[in-house]
Formats: structure tokens, C-alpha cells, sequence
């Protein structure tokens, strides 16, 4: 899409895009959701996709969201909230409270952390397990070699709430790999979801399977300049 194109267009665009993707796939474009990410950008970008028909956003960061997401929802009450960013456990608490779905939990003292909170809250939100697909030290989520018992672990604690997988595959690879080994994964411990795939790659993602696409650049444009 042109650099002048708005916000609506280019979110249409993402869909089509979608829409293509599946249909090459031999999937039903129903059966893949998009996150749209709108980490770093103002509340008034929301509001032109949601008007655009857009309800599930995703959000690196508790204290951003938190502040942009509960006037928006009194506004739009389907709105659902992802958190998508590494998450420090004494961040839980308020990630529960506001998130319909946390895609990064990796690790067990996280778990301790959001049952703790939804002890507490009195409302878990779904739940995804980041795995580090491509054993990138800088990056979060469980070490791929330790998936596989830590899922178990969290079937076990978090039951139906436990709903899938999420990856970030090395920006400098093929994702095809590392998209195909979370499929791998999921479908070993009977997950649903898997969560991969963005800007960059989310056409290839949806034909290794993904259900949920995170799409952030090609629908808010670039990180707005900091003050």
C-alpha cells in the first residue's frame, strides 16, 4: 500500500492478504484471527480500527495497555486484549485483570505469578506459551527442548485455559522451520491455537497453520517518534 493510504485501507489490505493466504492454503480464512498490534501507538490509532471493524489488538507492555485499553473498552465492549511481550511476574496481577489472553508465558515462576493473580482477580485469562523456537538468548519464551515438559506442567495447572502456542521465529531466518515445529508441538499436546507469524511473514505463517496472525507495521505504519 502507498505511504498515504489510511489506516482503514491498509487494514483492509492485511485481510485480503489473509483472506489470499488461507485460500492458497486450503484453510477456511474464518479460521485465522488478526492480532493487530498497536504497541508504541496512540489511543486515537485504535479507535480508527476499531471504526475500520478491527476488535482484537495486541500490546507489548501491562502499564501501556492498561492505560490505553479501559476507556477504549467502555466504548467497545467486544474489544479483546492480548498482551504479547515478555512479562515480568510482578506485572501478573494487572496483566490478569486486563487481558483476555496472555501469549507469553515461559517460564514456571511466571505460572506461579498468574494463578496467584487470578486467585486473587477472580478471572484467568486464556493463556499461550512462548517457546524460543530459534534458542536466541536475548529473547523470551521457554527453550524448545523444555516445552514440551513445561506445557505438560501448565495442561495440568491451567486446564482448557492453556490454549496454544506462540513463536517469534530469528529475524534473520526462514520461519518455515520454526513455524513448523510449533505446529509440531501443538498438535502433540492437542493445542488449538498457534500464534506466529507478522508483518513480515504472516502469509507463510498462515500456511504452516497459524490461527492467530500479530500484524502491527503494515496496519499502524512505523513506531511513532518518541518526544
Amino acid at each position: 500500500m502507498a505511504p498515504t493510504s489510511s489506516l482503514a485501507d491498509r487494514l483492509a489490505d492485511v485481510r485480503a492478504r489473509i483472506t489470499a493466504a488461507a485460500l492458497d492454503a486450503g484453510r477456511d480464512p474464518a479460521s485465522v484471527s488478526l492480532v493487530a498490534v498497536s504497541k508504541f501507538h496512540p489511543a486515537s490509532s485504535v479507535q480508527e480500527a476499531i471504526a475500520a471493524g478491527q476488535t482484537v489488538f495486541g500490546e507489548n507492555r501491562v502499564q501501556e495497555a492498561a492505560a490505553k485499553f479501559p476507556p477504549l473498552r467502555e466504548q467497545n465492549p467486544a474489544l479483546r486484549l492480548h498482551l504479547i511481550g515478555g512479562l515480568q511476574t510482578n506485572k501478573a496481577k494487572d496483566a490478569v485483570r486486563i487481558a483476555d489472553m496472555i501469549e507469553s508465558l515461559d517460564r514456571p515462576a511466571l505460572a506461579d505469578a498468574i494463578a496467584r493473580a487470578a486467585d486473587s482477580v477472580g478471572r484467568m485469562p486464556e493463556l499461550l506459551i512462548e517457546v524460543n523456537t530459534g534458542d536466541e538468548p536475548q529473547k523470551f519464551g521457554v527453550p524448545k527442548e523444555e516445552a514440551d515438559s513445561f506445557i505438560r506442567i501448565c495442561r495440568q495447572r491451567f486446564g482448557d485455559s492453556l490454549r496454544g502456542l506462540m513463536c517469534i521465529p530469528p529475524a534473520e531466518q526462514d520461519p518455515t522451520p520454526h513455524f513448523r515445529l510449533l505446529r509440531s508441538m501443538a498438535q502433540t499436546h492437542g493445542l488449538p491455537v498457534l500464534s506466529m507469524g507478522m508483518s513480515a511473514d504472516y502469509p507463510i505463517a498462515i500456511a504452516e497453520g497459524a490461527t492467530l496472525v500479530r500484524v502491527g507495521t503494515a496496519i499502524f505504519g512505523p513506531r511513532p517518534p518518541t518526544a
